[in-house]
């Protein structure tokens, strides 16, 4: 199978690149770049290269750096942003800073007239998302200019003859009018790789896998009944049948009759199905906490704690699973990227676990591939195609400390937001798809009146976005008509509710959840 590498220097769209890749069928992984050499690069068979974006300085000698020598591997590399300057940088370049001209957002790029494979098929002029303050000042001996913006000398760079590349923007983001052209241009034409990764070629060899490291061993599937876990459930049924124990955990923090829902669905299924109510558990530790980062934590040593307790309760067990996707890795901190939240299941484990090993099959994969790995699997779509929900569940959805009374109050806002956002969407009255929707409950009270009379309310925020891939999301158009009922049966319904709010914000500059 052809590969291409990602060499990750710490930005934040690294996985989107890989994912872009994938795209055209052609496989990409994701590493640091800390963590493999020009000789390991050059013996793995890589294709081609893409170096990542940063939110470093080149010049700076503490910025990530790599060794040169993986200019002259004769293997195509293509450098984005940071990876850009990096290697202007590395071949001689000169990278400078210019705050006045810093580029953020959409720019309009124009080609050079010089004639780039990178660039096939692309027009003269077109949007580029940008987001940099430094930039290459003096292209290295033997490259060429091949893109330039108003306010940029060189937006792009290459050294045809070495298949050596440079862009100063962010082909991976949608934001790019003909980003993904310009990857599969890079891929395909520039790297020569075979369209041969495939989701029955990728189910499996993850099954032949699964098999060979487990053995005769016994496996732990925390099960929550979302998206991940549950094609999780079915890629581990796959291959291990009979040896693998799902375990839902209910931590009270499900939205309305999720537990009921889960439990009804799962306990028919030909694996071995064992619930726990540990509600009281998590809530007493979670108590006096509203620090998220401290939340998440807690609720991923519970979790784990949980699950060791289940597996003395079963017998022998040597693996713990997990539905870790990588969106949930990305956001929990990859080689140098920044830490955005700790995820339970990535970022919130303890350092000491009581199993042989935890094993992440998913950990490769980003949302859309784990739809199309569970419809291989032969899922039903209602599963496949349900809306993500979070690890932490309604404890990330609450701003400051958690409550019961304040679960309860979440509980049944959520419900009513959900019910009318999908009757509208069954009505064909939503004007675009709602990936993702769901109530926040604010940690303010505001001043309200109801029957003549004084409120003093909390404050409930409305979040829906629209997604392909969920690393970028943008607001959802709802309906005013929409979200109108929703504002008034929520404070009309649930008690201690004054306010109701309706979240704009896009990911990035938000993330989606609000914790």
């Amino acid at each position: 199978m052809d590969k291409i590498l990602v060499l990750d220097f710490g930005g934040q769209y690294n996985q989107l690149i890989a994912r872009r890749i994938r795209e055209q069928n052609v496989f990409a992984e994701v590493i640091p770049y800390k963590s493999i050499t020009p000789e390991e690069i050059k013996a793995a068979g890589y294709k081609g290269i893409i170096f990542t974006g940063g939110p470093n300085s080149v010049y700076d000698p503490a910025s990530p750096h790599f060794d040169p020598a993986v200019l002259g591997l004769g293997i195509p590399v293509l450098g984005i942003c940071y990876g850009h300057q990096l290697m202007s940088w590395m071949a001689g370049g000169q990278v400078c800073t210019a705050a006045e001209k810093s580029e953020y957002g959409k720019v309009t790029v124009r080609m050079a007239a010089c004639e780039s494979l990178l660039f096939k098929g692309i027009p003269a002029e077109s949007v580029c998302w940008m987001s940099h303050t430094d930039y290459v000042r003096t292209v290295p001996e033997g490259f060429a200019v091949t893109a330039v913006t108003g306010a940029c000398p060189c937006a792009a760079m290459e050294n045809a003859e070495k298949k050596l590349y440079g862009v100063q923007f962010h082909p991976e983001v949608t934001h790019t009018e003909f980003g993904t052209a310009m990857l599969r241009n890079f891929a395909l034409g520039i790297c020569g790789c075979a369209r041969d990764w495939r989701m029955d070629d990728f189910c499996k060899k993850s099954v032949e896998k699964l098999r060979e490291k487990i053995g005769s061993g016994r496996v732990l599937l925390a099960l929550s009944g979302g998206v991940d876990s549950s094609v999780c459930a079915a890629l581990l049924a796959e291959a291990v049948g009979s040896r693998l124990t799902c375990v839902f955990v209910d931590h009270g923090m499900m939205r309305k009759n999720e537990p009921s829902e889960v439990r009804n669905a799962f306990s028919k299924w030909n694996i071995n199905f064992m619930g726990i109510d540990a509600s009281e558990r998590f809530l007493e530790r979670l108590k006096g906490v509203a620090e998220p980062e401290r939340k998440r934590k807690i609720i991923g040593e519970e979790f784990i704690r949980v699950f060791e307790d289940a597996a003395k309760q079963i017998g022998s067990v040597d693996y713990l699973a997990q539905g870790t996707i990588y969106p949930d890795v990305i956001e929990s901190g990859l080689g140098d990227a920044a830490v955005i939240k700790s995820h339970h299941n990535v970022g919130g484990l303890p350092d000491l676990v009581d199993f042989k090993e935890i094993l992440e099959p998913l950990r490769l994969l980003f949302k859309d591939e784990v739809r199309q790995l569970g419809r291989e699997l032969g899922l039903p779509e209602y599963l496949v195609s349900r809306q993500p929900f979070p690890g932490p569940g309604l404890a990330i959805r609450i701003m400051g400390e958690i409550t019961r009374e304040k679960l309860d109050i979440l509980r049944e806002a959520d419900a009513i937001f959900r019910e009318e956002v999908e009757y509208f969407a069954a009505a064909g009255s939503l004007p675009e798809a709602a990936s993702q929707f769901f109530a926040v409950l604010l940690n303010t009270r505001s001043v309200g009146v109801m029957g003549d009379a004084r409120t003093y309310g909390y404050t409930v925020a409305l979040r829906s976005v629209t997604t392909d891939d969920f690393m970028t999301a943008d607001w959802t158009r709802l309906p005013y008509e929409l979200l109108a009922h929703v504002g008034t049966r929520i404070p009309n319904e649930v008690r201690s509710v004054g306010r109701v709010v309706y979240d704009i914000t896009s990911k990035p500059p938000a993330t989606v959840e609000w914790e």
